[in-house]
């Protein structure tokens, strides 16, 4: 499908909501910016593609996405650099994640040119939306549901895509406590634990939920098969730093594929710091921290980027991290992540998409 990006129809806002927003007190996810980037497939094809205002939008009972789940989303940042220009973070690795969930749900790939003139378009539009002050960005929410009215055991005939906005600032203020979950699964082998199906996380929250109630923050969830290794935290993949070297698990089926996670050992490498993909073992995270070994632990996402981790539960006992102005990788790792998507700093890897207004 080719659309040129000035052909896209644009339906502006009578009236801006921006001046109602403050911009120093932004909570994550719910203040929305004026406009949304909508098309339709129908009839085996993309169609109709259009910036409308923010808003509801009409949905049958029937809609097969309310039934069956068939539900996929990304997430992305934009930010601006000093001479006012917006940068997007490696937009087409989040496309590339958004087709292969796609596929892993029997839904329709969005093509790149599609994606990238909305987005710009969208963006282009906002861009007074996107804040300009340190610590805060444009959070960008792609997504994807089957609409088909009918009440079957089927792949929809008919899907939306949607890219929506909210400025947004950090997504934790402070170093989170994290629990071992040694009963329920995030995702199993072979499953779709790889994708970001929206159903992936309606079955997390209870676990979460009964973790939060003793204290604790988020989740550190384990394989289905034996609760023995380490796979993710929360809606975040995770990393430790053991003997000074930086340890993730492997990616597999059951993992999310991380854009960050990805982003953070190319940067770890980059500067000179050792990194394994491996499988990690509960037993082995709390013996490296018994030990002293255990330095650092932190998540990584789009929402938080690196989300620090002061304590580990397991087995009924709290394990503390040293504190996080200590801690050599990830803040070393963290900053040189912030200057490059910020533009400061070097982008060796092209990572950074440049929209000049």
């Amino acid at each position: 499908m080719s659309v040129d990006t000035l052909t896209i129809p644009t339906q502006r806002v009578a009236k801006s909501r921006i001046s109602e927003v403050d911009f120093d007190n932004l909570q994550f996810g719910k203040t929305f910016s004026d406009h949304m980037f909508v098309v339709d497939y129908k009839d085996g094809a993309w169609q109709n593609p259009q910036v409308l205002p923010y808003g509801d939008m009409p949905l049958s009972p029937a809609t097969s996405s309310l039934h069956y789940g068939q539900a996929i989303f990304e997430g992305m940042k934009a930010y601006k650099n000093g001479d006012g220009d917006i940068l997007l973070f490696r937009p087409l690795a989040n496309l590339q994640r958004l087709n292969k969930s796609a596929e892993r749900l029997c839904m329709p790939e969005l093509p790149e040119e599609l994606f990238m003139q909305g987005l710009e378009q969208l963006l282009r539009l906002d861009a007074d939306w996107v804040p300009a002050k340190e610590g805060s960005s444009l959070y960008i929410r792609p997504l994807m549901f089957a609409t088909d009215n009918f009440i079957g055991v089927r792949p929809s005939l008919t899907y939306r895509f949607l890219i929506i906005t909210c400025p947004v600032g950090k997504y934790y203020d402070k170093p989170v406590k994290v629990a071992v979950e040694p009963n329920y699964v995030r995702s199993a082998e072979g499953g779709a634990g790889y994708a970001k199906a929206a159903g992936n996380y309606a079955a997390a929250l209870l676990p979460s939920r009964k973790m939060q109630e003793k204290g604790y923050d988020q989740l550190i969830w384990t394989d289905a098969k034996e609760h023995k290794y380490v796979e993710e935290s929360g809606t975040m993949n995770i990393m430790f730093v053991m003997d000074d070297v930086l340890v993730t698990p492997s990616l597999s089926t059951s993992i999310l594929h991380g854009v960050t996670r990805d982003s953070v050992l190319q940067v770890a490498k980059d500067l000179g710091f050792r990194v394994e993909e491996r499988r990690v073992a509960v037993d082995e995270v709390i013996a490296a921290q018994q030990a002293g070994k255990l330095t650092e632990a932190f998540g990584t996402g789009t929402a938080a980027i690196i989300s620090q981790i002061a304590l580990i539960h397991h087995n009924g006992q709290d394990y503390e991290l040293p504190p996080v102005e200590t801690r050599k990788v990830s803040n070393q790792v963290g900053a040189q992540l912030d200057k490059i998507r910020t533009g400061q700093a070097p982008d060796t890897h092209n990572w950074v998409y440049k929209i000049s207004l």
